[in-house]
């Protein structure tokens, strides 16, 4: 077990080699701490108030009243982009992708039928992907810290945004910034914290971490984002090893822990306020279908092994087998039903029909149909129950109250 201090200097570490210029940046000899931008001129437009520089010790002067103290917000290290964001993704289809193991995480997202896959490798070094899947503007956005993965829509009150890092973390977890007003939104609720648009909610898109192989499998026109980023950075490599040891603490958190579990123990989140709902992962290896209420709507959750931790080891292929989840409304033909698995796969108690780890009908008289899916967090606990302080706590069949 690593002892705490070389844990805080891996991580220290991890940052400031995650903040390192971009390839392309060095290869121009352009510094990146001088804007490229120009001056504005007299006839030009004041730019609206910034979050940004008001969390950074700037003026809060004509901004909404915060809603977390700034002597919450810390910095991870990085300055604003400093974790760069991309900003123009490559991609390629499923089969010409070479440098991923099948038991690599990757993040699924599908937007209007088009399927697209991000790697946590690469995630690992960049944290937000500004992207179009679907014809819709999307960041799709991943806080190894909290290992946490949302999507959020781009447009905010009628404006397309794009989204960067702002170096600072909130309760240990991302804090995003748009560039166009500079507002400041945390990561895990996707809300603005400070600035403009403070209060404000961005939309989410359902977003499932699996293992690379099934999603290659069940996709194989899908395209997947590639290590073509315009930086320089060791992929496949990962840069917090060690983090996810369940028995440490996580960086720059210091709130209290929720007693019921330890902060790094893995949950399974769901819902939001009074209806938020976590299952440990370790009740799910006993009982890997689960179905239950959320919010007042029958949902199921499925575990299943196979998925390698990117947080681990040196390697993110060579991580501990943590498993995924993937959560639907428990609703077959419009009535709801219960669920039990039979080898690979789902079957509905109402029709009998099997389902795929997709939600997709694969046999059965539905066969074709697919399940809805239902927004959840692969995550750490100390985070889930930071910021969902309401959740209960389904650990096998039970609740367990705070």
């Amino acid at each position: 077990m690593r002892r705490r201090p070389l844990a805080l200097s891996v991580i220290c570490s991890a940052l400031l080699t995650a903040c390192s210029p971009l390839s392309e940046t060095a290869d121009d000899g352009i510094d990146p701490s001088t804007s490229q931008a120009p001056a504005p001129s007299t006839g030009e437009s004041v730019a609206p108030p910034s979050g940004l520089d008001a969390a950074l010790g700037g003026s809060t002067a004509n901004l909404p009243t915060p809603l977390v103290p700034l002597l919450d917000l810390r910095s991870g290290g990085p300055p604003p982009d400093g974790i760069p964001p991309i900003d123009e993704p490559v991609f390629a289809p499923a089969s010409a992708i070479d440098f991923l193991a099948d038991n690599e995480a990757v993040l699924a997202l599908e937007v209007n039928g088009e399927a697209r896959a991000y790697p946590v490798q690469i995630m690992l070094w960049h944290e937000i992907v500004n992207d179009t899947v679907g014809r819709v503007p999307v960041a799709v956005t991943y806080c190894p810290l909290c290992n946490s993965a949302l999507t959020f829509d781009r447009r905010v009150e009628g404006q397309e945004v794009t989204f960067g890092t702002s170096g600072l973390l909130w309760n240990s977890a991302l804090v995003m910034y748009d560039r166009q007003t500079e507002t400041l939104w945390s990561h895990f609720t996707g809300q603005g914290i400070v600035g403009v648009h403070t209060g404000v909610r961005l939309e989410r898109h359902p977003t499932a971490t699996v293992p690379w192989g099934a999603w290659r499998d069940e996709h194989p026109d899908g395209l997947v984002l590639t290590r073509d980023t315009g930086a320089d950075r060791p992929y496949g490599e990962n840069p917090y090893p060690g983090y996810d040891d369940v028995t440490s603490r996580p960086f720059l958190f210091e709130g209290e822990v929720d007693g019921r579990y330890t902060a790094m123990t893995r949950v399974v989140g769901m819902g939001d306020g009074d209806t938020a709902v976590a299952v440990p992962l370790t009740a799910l290896r006993d009982s890997p279908v689960l179905t239950l209420e959320v919010g007042g709507r029958p949902v199921v959750v499925w575990w299943q092994p196979g998925t390698a931790s990117p947080l681990d080891s040196d390697a993110v292929a060579d991580g501990d087998d943590i498993g995924a989840t993937v959560v639907f409304e428990a609703m077959v033909d419009g009535e709801p039903s219960t669920f039990r698995l039979d080898g690979d796969s789902l079957v509905d108690d109402r029709t009998g029909t099997r389902w795929n780890r997709f939600g997709v009908a694969i046999d059965g008289p539905l066969i074709g149909s697919e399940l809805t899916p239902v927004q959840h967090l692969d995550t750490f606990w100390f985070a889930w129950s930071t910021f969902q302080p309401a959740t209960t706590v389904v650990d096998g069949a039970a609740a367990v109250e705070g």
